[in-house]
């Protein structure tokens, strides 16, 4: 029997495939379809203090090998999720929950947290400094390494609950933002968010995202999130959780390789909302195949390969 449990920070999950933040709605609303259950984790929408209507419409545009969001962070607010969103995901969802906070401010992010770490519901806090879609919060926060180690800091101070912090890949040097991180006292890391992109109407000679530009998401972007969570985990020691681009189980072992503990999985569900079921199905039986009978031998797995 092929063990494909692991570990982050003290939580256990059945398996590294978890949903991504903005991809899977608060969870329950793909209990329909079939028991999620079977999920590693969920992370949910991503949430602010206040209540958001998000960005105006076209917020989607589609590209070449993935998709162009610009949805703007619409969530209820942090009240109403920790009130209503998380008890109504836990009654038909018994494994843990990843509380996505954003925020505009160091204030909010503290506020957000902490409301978020009380919840009897959530496991973790997964701190969003990497949303490109909104103006004067998200990536302005990730994008500085000091600005990362504040937000980091002040976060920790009022959480029990284990810290990942979400990073953008919109920077130059993605090991210096996590190694803020890192001194700043997180428990883990997510990466990586959207790459920035556009696209244009060519009979309209506009822009086709009322936003302009957008978080570029989908198997286009997987080379770079798997060199970036390569590049991390060889510059910290923390736990990383990547994403970005995947579809397949053979791409959570990819990225698992590369040196991510558990995977996100985030485009893939908007095409096709049995994409975590079905990756969960085949795992198994892909290690198997690789002779891998205890699927932590896998994180970081292709470091070190020089030497062989």
């Amino acid at each position: 029997m092929v063990n494909t449990a692991v570990q982050l920070s003290g939580v256990r999950l059945d398996n590294p495939v978890i949903p991504a933040s903005g991809t899977f709605g608060f969870g329950y609303e793909f209990a329909q379809w079939y028991d999620i259950n079977c999920l590693g984790a969920i992370s949910v929408k991503g949430t602010t203090r206040e209540p958001r209507f998000g960005n105006p419409t076209p917020r989607i545009a589609e590209t070449p090998g993935g998709m162009l969001n610009a949805v703007g962070l619409q969530n209820p607010g942090i009240d109403k999720v920790v009130a209503e969103e998380l008890p109504r995901l836990r009654e038909v969802y018994h494994k843990p929950i990843l509380a996505n906070i954003s925020g505009f401010s160091l204030d909010e992010y503290v506020e957000c947290c902490a409301k978020a770490d009380t919840s009897p519901h959530t496991d973790l806090i997964e701190v969003n400094v990497s949303c490109p879609n909104v103006h004067h919060g998200g990536m302005s926060f990730g994008t500085d390494p000091n600005m990362v180690y504040d937000v980091t800091r002040a976060v920790k101070a009022v959480c029990k609950k284990p810290v990942y912090l979400k990073l953008s890949p919109n920077v130059t040097d993605i090991v210096s933002i996590a190694k803020a991180c890192q001194e700043g006292g997180a428990d883990g890391l997510s990466l990586i968010n959207t790459l920035m992109g556009m696209r244009i109407d060519l009979k309209k000679r506009a822009p086709i995202l009322a936003n302009t530009t957008g978080g570029l998401s989908g198997p286009a972007i997987f080379p770079v999130a798997l060199r970036m969570v390569w590049q991390v985990y060889e510059a910290v020691d923390l736990p990383i959780i990547g994403m970005g681009g995947v579809q397949t189980a053979e791409d959570v072992v990819e990225m698992m390789l590369a040196g991510a503990t558990a995977v996100q999985v985030g485009a893939a569900n908007l095409v096709n909302p049995y994409a975590c079921q079905e990756i969960v199905q085949t795992l198994p039986s892909l290690l198997e195949r690789l002779g891998v009978q205890d699927i932590n031998e896998l994180i970081g797995g292709a470091h070190g390969w020089e030497k062989t």
